[in-house]
């Protein structure tokens, strides 16, 4: 085999053709801001060679939970655009959306830290319309071209396959650290937002600008946002972690059995509308993928619901072979010359191409579109549709059919934005793109105190896993141009000096980009708690909190140290829903401890009990304890100031002190719920 062992590369770069490369950093362009030009023959070789390194998974996003639904308006955008589906109120266009980490392959694990896909297929009377985002607003790069050499640096490196679902090992880094536009991304990255408690409970953004263009050609630039019904939640790391291993499936199983339930998630489709004379009002260039537009200078405009109601029947025919492109567009909607979205339309064409086998992809279930579809297309792969007659145009023995929509065109047709394109061809980034540091330190002052230590904490998990110390250093000197503390942290964790600190750092935040503000008051339906019994338990109690919290919506399960049902003080039995070795407190988004002497003194001597108390407590999780149920709490070693005396609501930790009754604590749980997570606790270790 050695013959067919490449040697490592000490020459200079070149095209499979052996020619040598000048840059390979900034695809060939029509002037700086320009669009990106077909001829530049390495940009397409070296995207084309990407797109088709596996089969059949996707090259990223592999692993991916998809659901059916509808998208309505609120009221009519033809101020803004032609596009059909946007044209009435209330007028529900079909969906598919598709949820998805981006680094593991299809095995992977659900909560690994990571960028979510959220993508969807719109079904319009006009077309198919793909809205393909991701949960984070901004991406690592700037240019398209970069594309292959980010996925090869954060998949699992080539010499040992590892690590699987996860960016935490030295080719990722390295390529980050050498590219400081990524910095921006990677603040995104190591929040909490990139461990979602729920595909249903995460945003979601387009992260381009894109154009709507009306009727008679005028065109506004458009930025989309997803907002969920249910607020803005996420995992903490420790969390993730073992839901990693008590059920990889955490997420996907979370939005099946909300769907079939019949708790349907909702999101709300928002948009930050910019004029075209304001394109260059900003202190950043539109056109570039890595920042945002903060909703401070331009509020999110909401423009209507979508709502997931459906699963679907077969995993493979669906969600895995649903094809989405950028490219995907309708009527009414159009591009920019962003250089990341340019390439993006180019490669998810390609990408599905190999990937489904060839040319007619579109013409599985999942992917036709509802508006009737008449072209020369031929043969291929897979094709479905038996065409009688001629296949080409012009032609007069058939009709001359399909025919031209026209030029002039009427309602329903697609036409380019017109747009005055000149330059010269260049391979050079424009100079709006080079500041790659300052949304970066916007994101961090945005932050509340616990969302900075967990970035804080992040940085140091990720940098710990890596075995390059120039690499380390690197990163840690990139940070200390997003804020002093921020790389100091995390060169202390990594036991590296603090570099000097950047004068002059901007001090502006926006408050929109911080999860404390993005909580929901929807209540607390599909929000699943265990209660902890025991043979001695007051029954009378632990139905009287099930019916109150079920009434508002919530799961509630029954756990015990075995299956079956446990004896109350009464003499009468509670059916038992889960076996207690079998889950953790990370599957659940609060806990309570049941009443009883008895019952509560066998909570205390089982260690299952007791740990499934603590990372509740440790990961700032409500919890909820009838009568003497204040004595699993002790055990567990929690601060006693937390549950003794009255109860603590900023805590989160809720007690009936012999007084309140059951019914009173689950109304005091509901709260709780509501705030997801209380990380101010005393003892806190996430």
């Amino acid at each position: 085999m050695a013959q067919f062992r490449a040697a490592p590369a000490h020459e200079a770069l070149t095209t499979d053709q052996g020619v040598r490369v000048d840059d390979t950093d900034n695809a060939l362009r029509a002037g700086t801001r320009g669009p990106t030009l077909l001829e530049d023959f390495h940009n397409r070789e070296k995207i084309t060679h990407f797109d088709h390194e596996r089969i059949p998974e996707r090259v990223v996003h592999a692993r991916g939970a998809g659901a059916y639904g509808y998208f309505e308006p609120y009221e009519s955008l033809a101020e803004y655009t032609c596009a059909d589906f946007l044209a009435e109120s209330g007028r529900r266009t079909p969906v598919f959306v598709r949820f998805s980490t981006v680094q593991g392959p299809r095995g992977s694990a659900d909560t690994v830290r990571d960028v979510r896909g959220f993508a969807t297929k719109f079904y319009t009377r006009e077309g198919n319309y793909d809205l393909v985002g991701n949960n984070m607003p901004v991406f690592f790069i700037q240019d398209a071209i970069k594309f292959p050499d980010f996925v090869h640096a954060v998949k699992m490196e080539p010499h040992n396959e590892m690590p699987t679902g996860a960016s935490a090992h030295d080719t990722f880094w390295d390529f980050c650290s050498l590219q400081p536009e990524s910095t921006h991304m990677l603040m995104w990255l190591m929040s909490d937002r990139a461990i979602p408690r729920s595909f249903r409970m995460m945003q979601g953004f387009g992260v381009h600008t894109f154009r709507f263009v009306t009727a008679d050609g005028r065109g506004t630039f458009v930025k989309f946002h997803w907002k969920p019904r249910l607020g803005v939640n996420s995992l903490v790391w420790d969390e993730a972690q073992i839901a990693a291993g008590r059920d990889p499936d955490f997420n996907r199983r979370d939005l099946w059995e909300a769907i079939e339930s019949g708790q349907y998630p909702e999101w709300e489709l928002g948009v930050q509308l910019v004029p075209e004379n304001d394109e260059f009002a900003f202190d950043f260039d539109l056109l570039d993928a890595t920042k945002i537009i903060p909703e401070e200078q331009v509020p999110v405009r909401p423009i209507g619901r979508m709502v997931l109601d459906r699963n679907p029947q077969n995993f493979f025919a669906e969600t895995e072979q649903v094809a989405f492109h950028t490219a995907n567009v309708v009527p009414g909607i159009d591009f920019t010359n962003d250089p990341l979205l340019q390439g993006r339309n180019f490669s998810y064409l390609d990408t599905q191409l190999i990937r489904l086998g060839g040319p007619n992809f579109s013409q599985l279930p999942v992917n036709r579109p509802i508006a009737d579809v008449h072209h020369n297309h031929r043969d291929g792969f897979g094709q479905q549709v038996i065409h009688p007659g001629t296949n080409y145009f012009p032609n007069s023995l058939g009709g001359g059919c399909p025919a031209h929509a026209g030029s002039g065109g009427g309602p329903g047709v697609f036409r380019h934005y017109a747009q005055r394109v000149d330059g010269e061809k260049i391979r050079v980034r424009s100079d709006s793109f080079q500041d790659h540091y300052s949304q970066a330190t916007l994101f961090w002052n945005s932050m509340s105190d616990w969302e900075k230590r967990h970035i804080v904490e992040a940085f140091r998990f990720e940098l710990g896993k890596v075995d390059s110390v120039q690499v380390r250093e690197r990163m840690v000197g990139n940070l200390a141009h997003v804020n002093g503390d921020l790389a100091a942290g995390v060169a202390d964790g990594l036991g590296l000096p603090a570099p000097d600190p950047v004068p002059g750092l901007p001090v502006t935040a926006s408050p929109a980009l911080s999860q404390e503000n993005l909580r929901s008051s929807a209540g607390i339906r599909t929000r699943k708690v265990a209660v902890l019994v025991a043979d001695g338990t007051d029954t009378a109690q632990v139905t009287a909190v099930r019916e109150r919290l079920t009434t508002a919506g919530a799961i509630v399960e029954v756990l015990a140290a075995k299956d079956g049902s446990v004896r109350g003080t009464d003499n009468d039995t509670l059916d038992v829903d889960r076996a207690l070795p079998t889950m953790a407190s990370v599957l659940y988004d609060a806990v309570v401890v049941a009443d009883g002497k008895e019952a509560v003194g066998a909570l205390a001597a089982d260690p299952a009990a007791v740990r499934f108390v603590e990372e509740a407590y440790r990961h700032g999780k409500p919890l909820a304890v009838l009568g003497e149920g204040t004595r699993l709490l002790s055990e567990a070693k929690l601060p006693e100031a937390v549950f003794l005396g009255s109860s603590a609501p900023d805590h989160g930790v809720i007690t009936s002190n012999g007084s309140a009754s059951a019914e009173d604590v689950a109304d005091a749980l509901a709260a709780a719920l509501e705030q997801h997570r209380f990380p101010h606790r005393p003892g806190l270790l996430n």
